[in-house]
């Protein structure tokens, strides 16, 4: 004997065995079982089982939720940008000399940590008070920018600039030992001529002078620096003209 329909749509649910009594006894057949259908939830709980009121409360909190989290990130966005206001320099596209030193200890930390090497380099402007009195204070703003401009084309992406202060900047070269250290700050003059300085139409030809020191593991970053300063002045008094980077 045939039971049920084998044409019927699938969503009338599974069939099961059950017992009907009959004109012979009992005859076994298939029953449709009950299937519990899919319902809106709110919060894991089944739209159908809340008040209107109670799920007019949980949808108000839920909202209240999603908004503070929107604010939340956007504060988070607001800070991380008021810190990057804070480490960079307020004339530059480079650190200030707050965020250069907690640079330095850091890369100090990883020099100890790592075994590995890095150099640190003092350098310092010559012939820049003369741009500052001929030319004004813009002509000066103006080489100070293009200097930062070209350490920045002229170093890697890890290594790290800082203007210290004047016309005075220092440069954290990552994995790099000071004989390297000192062949890239030899390219620089190259550099500079291939892409002068200009103000109004004039070369301004400026120099520059640098003290380059191997970062020690544990080490004071301002004993650090004032290392490569010395070494900056030796370097200057020994070519009082610097390397022309006009």
């Amino acid at each position: 004997m045939k039971i049920g329909s084998t044409t019927g749509p699938r969503a009338a649910g599974r069939l099961s065995r059950a017992t009907k009594p009959g004109a012979n006894g009992q005859v076994s057949v298939m029953a449709p079982v009950r299937e519990i259908a899919d319902t809106a939830s709110i919060m894991g709980i089944p739209e159908e089982e809340l008040t209107p009121r109670v799920r007019d409360a949980i949808m108000s909190l839920m909202a209240e939720v999603d908004s503070l989290r929107q604010s939340l990130g956007q504060i988070t966005q607001r800070l991380n940008d008021t810190e990057q206001l804070a480490d960079q320099d307020p004339l530059l596209p480079v650190y200030n000399r707050r965020a250069f030193v907690r640079e330095l200890t850091r890369v100090q930390a990883s020099v100890e940590r790592y075994k590995t090497e890095a150099s640190l380099v003092y350098i310092d402007l010559n012939h820049f008070k003369a741009v500052n009195d001929i030319n004004g204070h813009d002509a000066g703003d103006h080489v100070l920018t293009q200097v930062a401009l070209r350490l920045v084309e002229s170093v890697r992406d890890t290594d790290i600039i800082g203007r210290l202060g004047g016309d005075e900047f220092g440069l954290i070269l990552s994995r790099t030992n000071p004989e390297a250290a000192r062949m890239l700050i030899n390219r620089l003059p190259q550099l500079f001529k291939e892409k002068p300085i200009v103000w109004n139409g004039e070369i301004l030809e400026i120099g520059l002078s640098s003290g380059i020191v191997s970062i020690q593991a544990g080490g004071n970053a301002e004993q650090a620096l004032n290392a490569a300063d010395t070494a900056m002045y030796v370097n200057k008094r020994s070519t009082p003209s610097g390397n022309n980077i006009g």
